[in-house]
């Protein structure tokens, strides 16, 4: 696996790369960097394609810009386009995960002469709100949902900042299969439902006794050593943007995918626990995906579906890519 930087429209970018052949982008989600697809990119590139995993904008050894609004969703698609640009490729499959998803599947939106096909992991395909998205986000008088705590500048990152070891491990296990069945009604921990205004995000997760079994200490400091030294502002800069993205995308509301698309989201996977998510998940093809190929429902399997159950998961993007028209 090599490491490399690029100029990607601007943008100082840092990459994880291997192999030769078709280019597989990886897109990572939050909070992780490239290396969560290590497993991806050593299976892709023996499979015969050239995988690249970047840092996105705001994490890792990629360039952090200090303004919020530099992190809105055309930003974020033109850091895939410039990508591209720079390696001198006129196209590429992408795969995202989590956050990931959202700027792939806006990635095939926008520049489906680009993007010749799109895998999703975890986070489907979703039609614009009427309204902006944080006036219809879950509050109460006593809790937010995590995305409007993530709202406010310098509060989640204080709290994430304080002890990084501590947070990327309580996050990683409560959104991981290990963290319990995620039955209907069950009390599984979930890093992405309500926060207590008064105790933040962290303080209502379990310290687990031990590392998750698809993560290594080796693997944990890898991802503790590139938030220590970015500060998680970055990542929480996408969920700042969404009312943002939101006025800005209005008139592509209602467009359709154009290019070929796989989902794929671990059965345990603590989104599937949103009112509604199963039927939006049901409903793509009919409505903003109709070139999907694929729905693929991971058993034994949380939100870090590339870690958790990396084969699958590369055998998945093998086939699709393998199953596009050239």
């Amino acid at each position: 696996m090599k490491s490399r930087s690029i100029n990607a429209a601007g943008l100082p970018m840092h990459l994880l790369e291997k192999g030769e052949g078709e280019v597989i982008l990886l897109v990572h989600g939050f909070p992780e960097t490239a290396y969560a697809w290590r497993h991806q990119i050593d299976g892709l590139a023996a499979a015969g394609f050239h995988a690249i995993a970047p840092d996105m904008r705001g994490y890792g050894q990629t360039h952090a810009p200090a303004e919020v609004e530099r992190y809105s969703i055309f930003d974020l698609v033109g850091d895939l386009v410039g990508l591209l640009d720079a390696i001198g490729q006129d196209q590429a499959i992408l795969v995202g995960n989590d956050w990931g998803s959202t700027v792939a599947w806006q990635a095939a939106l926008l520049r489906p002469d680009r993007f010749r096909g799109v895998a999703a992991i975890g986070a489907p395909m979703m039609g614009s709100p009427p309204v902006p998205p944080t006036a219809i986000f879950p509050r109460t008088d006593v809790a937010d949902l995590y995305t409007l705590y993530f709202q406010e500048p310098g509060v989640a990152e204080a709290e994430f900042s304080r002890d990084v070891m501590a947070t990327l491990t309580k996050i990683y296990y409560a959104a991981s299969r290990e963290a319990g069945p995620r039955r209907p009604g069950d009390d599984t921990p979930n890093p992405f439902g309500m926060v207590s205004r008064d105790d933040g995000l962290l303080a209502h997760l379990p310290q687990p006794d031990s590392l998750p079994q698809w993560l290594t200490m080796k693997d944990l400091h890898v991802f503790i050593e590139a938030f220590e030294k970015t500060g998680f502002a970055g990542g929480l800069n996408y969920y700042r943007n969404l009312d943002a993205n939101w006025h800005m995308q209005k008139s592509f509301a209602g467009q359709s995918i154009s290019v070929p698309a796989l989902f794929m989201v671990g059965e345990q996977d603590p989104g599937l626990a949103i009112p509604g998510m199963p039927e939006i998940i049901g409903a793509m093809q009919q409505t903003l995906v109709p070139y999907l190929t694929k729905t693929l429902f991971i058993p034994d399997c949380g939100h870090w579906a590339p870690q958790e159950q990396p084969d699958t998961v590369t055998q998945a993007i093998v086939d699709f890519a393998r199953s596009l028209p050239h």
